[in-house]
């Protein structure tokens, strides 16, 4: 059976959402582990057939943990998971794009397929305040992240990636 691996980093629970929304439509199509960047291992990424990353964007780059899970599995991994299927979902304050890039340039390094466009999620957070707050990610914003763990997980299932 296709396994899907979602990995995500939250300091303030809106990546946490989106990933937790992915992951609720994925298990749905094929086999899926929800797993913090923390505890990702290569292990995890070598077993996979597929991954979702979510992370938020700190201060214009991906966050220092989820940066830090890429740092410890990419030379264990370097090699050994070519081809396969990959898509990111951001949470950002202003426009995710330079996390966006910074995770599309690793995935390249390991040789990924990006199947998916990626998802930004802007929640204006611009103020120190507004910023450090829990986040709450909209109905219609997490609609999109399932129906990336959905496409992904169906595409796994299926074969077609």
């Amino acid at each position: 059976m296709a396994h899907l691996l979602i990995i995500y980093h939250s300091r303030t629970g809106g990546s946490q959402q989106m990933a937790e929304a992915a992951h609720e439509a994925a298990k749905e199509e094929c086999d899926t582990s929800l797993l913090r960047a923390d505890k990702a291992q290569p292990d995890d990424l070598k077993a996979a057939d597929g991954y979702i990353f979510c992370a938020p964007e700190n201060l214009a780059a991906l966050s220092g943990q989820m940066k830090e899970f890429f740092d410890r599995c990419y030379y264990p991994v370097l090699g050994k998971i070519e081809g396969r299927p990959y898509a990111q979902m951001i949470c950002a304050g202003s426009d995710g794009e330079n996390a966006v890039r910074q995770l599309a340039r690793i995935a390249t390094g390991w040789r990924l397929k990006e199947v998916q466009p990626p998802i930004i999620v802007n929640t204006a957070a611009q103020t120190p305040e507004a910023i450090l707050a829990p986040k709450t990610i909209a109905e219609a914003d997490l609609a999109k992240c399932r129906e990336i763990g959905q496409a992904l997980g169906a595409g796994l299932a299926m074969g077609v990636f």
